[in-house]
């Protein structure tokens, strides 16, 4: 007995000690999750967070509202800001894109001004070596512009159906020159021609031509050009041709632009050569006049040097003249109407400086070819009343055209013209006498 009693001894107190372990641990685990549930109960948002943002987080609704509102009026703010600051820059941007668009349009100015002699080459076909003695010419002919459509579509559809070959008349009219219109267009009609366009400076015109079967075209609404069209005389309705025909040209068309005192004989068309930008009926009424002569003037108290010769040429009448859509052209369109803007000046006496006035030291010339018309052909009234008429051999021929140009009474002598070349009235012109007085 007392040695099974002794066996049992170690194995008892073995388990006391386990037992007494397990409870420790026990207790211990107890212990933390009592711990454990305390710190979760007084540091909901953990233990290690700042204390600014404990705060901020435990603060009550109306503290949050505050806050939002807050927030709400700084991005408000912000937004004010930034769109502020997007005003100044969109407007420092535009202002530097006007810069560059100027700087841009210098440089084109100045490369315009270089070797232009080169430039036109280059654009015509390749350099080409001088030809022998007496077998060079110059070149007389520039070529025409690329036609820009989107200047004026609907000006540009009315030219499609009336222009033959890009070409056609232009003829300006208010209804102060309604009866001249009448025989102007009169004429044109029983010469057959076709390719014509009346630009009515006023309502009346263009239903007047309307119920003639004329071809018309109304301006858009422009109160710098309407006040003049409507009401200006026939010098002022004269210097609105070169605002106006610059579109014609853009499109690509070349004018015979023709003042409305003109009586129609013969097709125009059939008598133009086209090899320059320019070409012109005269106000001469002689070869020298007309096409130029060496005017010697005298100054006897030069001694040996008393003579010096001059260069003189009749100018080109701005009433009847063709002109072909190449950069020259458009440039002595833009110098002409710039000028009338700016002075008070006959447009056919500015129209002349600008074609003839050669580059000089402050002033750049028009670099534009140009011709005179055949005087005979192409004539004006001066030759028609003082010479023509009187001369046997002269009066037999045919013009194509007659400018009613230098003589008032204008209707009457239009008149007496068609009873003398349609009509064959042999005395229609002996009435008038040959110039101005009666």
């Amino acid at each position: 007995m007392i040695g099974r009693r002794d066996r049992e001894g170690p194995l008892m107190r073995n388990n006391s000690t386990n037992s007494l372990r397990k409870s420790r641990v026990l207790t211990a685990v107890a212990i933390g999750v009592l711990i454990g549930c305390v710190f979760a109960f007084l540091f909901p948002n953990g233990f290690f967070v700042s204390d600014s943002v404990a705060a901020n987080r435990r603060l009550p609704q109306a503290g949050s509202m505050t806050q939002e509102n807050s927030a709400g009026c700084e991005s408000s703010d912000r937004v004010n800001l930034l769109k502020s600051e997007f005003v100044a820059v969109s407007e420092k941007n535009a202002e530097l894109k006007k810069q560059v668009r100027e700087l841009t349009e210098r440089l084109r100015l100045a490369a315009q001004g270089e070797d232009q002699a080169q430039k036109q080459f280059l654009t015509l076909g390749k350099q080409q070596k001088a030809g022998p003695f007496g077998t060079v010419k110059g070149l007389r002919t520039n070529p025409t512009v690329v036609p820009d459509e989107s200047v004026n579509p609907r000006l540009g559809k009315i030219l499609e159906k009336v222009a033959v070959k890009r070409e056609l008349i232009v003829g300006l009219a208010n209804t102060n020159v309604k009866e001249m219109l009448e025989v102007w267009f009169t004429s044109i009609k029983r010469v057959g021609i076709t390719n014509y366009l009346v630009i009515a400076l006023d309502d009346e015109i263009a239903k007047f031509c309307e119920s003639n079967q004329v071809p018309v075209y109304k301006r858009d609404p422009d109160d710098g050009v309407d006040i003049i069209g409507r009401t200006g005389s026939n010098h002022a309705v004269s210097g609105l041709k070169f605002r106006i025909l610059r579109e014609f040209l853009q499109l690509g068309y070349s004018v015979l632009l023709s003042d409305v005192d003109i009586v129609y004989l013969q097709n125009p068309f059939d008598h133009l050569y086209r090899d320059s930008d320019v070409e012109s009926m005269s106000d001469g009424h002689n070869n020298m006049t007309a096409y130029g002569y060496n005017d010697v003037f005298d100054e006897p108290a030069m001694g040996w040097a008393r003579y010096a010769h001059t260069m003189r040429i009749w100018v080109f009448n701005s009433g009847f003249f063709y002109i072909r859509p190449t950069i020259p052209s458009i440039e002595l369109l833009d110098r002409v109407a710039t000028r009338l803007s700016k002075e008070k000046a006959w447009d056919q006496a500015v129209f002349n400086e600008e074609l003839f006035y050669p580059s000089h030291p402050g002033y750049e010339g028009l670099h534009a070819a140009k011709r005179t018309m055949d005087m005979y052909l192409f004539m004006n009234s001066k030759v028609l009343f003082k010479t023509v008429r009187n001369d046997a051999n002269l009066s037999k021929l045919k013009p194509v055209i007659i400018h009613v140009n230098y003589h008032p009474a204008k209707l009457p002598r239009m008149k007496a013209i068609v009873e003398y070349y349609i009509d064959g009235k042999q005395d229609a012109l002996k009435p008038f006498p040959d110039g101005s007085e009666w």
